[in-house]
């Protein structure tokens, strides 16, 4: 499934590079949209945050560090210590990546960080270095801001971590790292306000579909009583 999602991704890549105007046209619709909204303030805040040196590295540091590494490990310890829980979360971010793959394909947008004529500046690979090595632009796909999955699948992991978590410090970690997660991806410039609700819509919504799919399933061999082992029987 893993080198299905990887090829898929590639595949829209791929397509993307033709399509780069497109991208920047479809990235002022957004920032129309949000101003009709009265919601672009993306631009004012971040100069806020850009004032404070260190605030900007710290929200640069959540965006590198806080997304694949956490990603990573929140699966791994779902697969080892909550192996019932794993396939809904895997799945859920499966089902999420699908959809946002045909998105991004029929509707490629520019991040922020490339509408400099807004006021924006990409605070992440001016002050970040590990950008390059975690996320390498020759690998990632520059023109899918709508939707972000990259808070979408974050806050998959800190509903997992805050649902299954059997100590308060995890369980406060899987509440406040979503959080900061938003907020980074915003006053990065990497993403509108916009396509992170929208990443977050459609997460959830990926993840309750995955957990009506697990209902459809037979019971887990070695429960005679037909019920799963499960703690988590609804992502609310």
């Amino acid at each position: 499934m893993i080198a299905i999602a990887i090829t898929l991704y590639f595949g829209v890549r791929g397509l993307i590079t033709t399509r780069i105007g497109t991208a920047y046209h479809n990235a002022v619709r957004v920032i129309d949209l949000e101003k009709s909204a009265d919601i672009f303030v993306e631009p004012r805040l971040q100069r806020a945050v850009i004032s404070h040196g260190w605030l900007a590295e710290a929200l640069g540091s959540v965006y590198i560090y806080g997304h694949w590494p956490v990603l990573i490990a929140t699966l791994l310890w779902l697969l080892i210590r909550h192996r019932d829980t794993y396939p809904k979360f895997r799945n859920a971010m499966l089902l999420s990546g699908a959809v946002g793959l045909v998105i991004f394909a029929v509707f490629p947008v520019a991040p922020p960080r490339f509408l400099t004529a807004y006021g924006f500046v990409d605070t992440v690979t001016d002050r970040i270095p590990a950008y390059r090595v975690l996320q390498p632009p020759g690998f990632t796909n520059q023109y899918a801001a709508v939707p972000s999955l990259h808070f979408g699948w974050n806050l998959l992991m800190g509903i997992a971590v805050a649902s299954v978590g059997t100590h308060w410090i995890l369980r406060v970690f899987g509440w406040v790292m979503p959080i900061l997660m938003f907020a980074a991806i915003v006053l990065t410039a990497n993403h509108y306000i916009l396509d992170g609700v929208l990443g977050g819509v459609l997460a959830l919504l990926g993840l309750l579909a995955a957990f009506r799919l697990s209902r459809r399933r037979p019971a887990v061999r070695g429960h005679p009583s037909g019920q799963r082992s499960s703690r988590v029987e609804s992502p609310w």
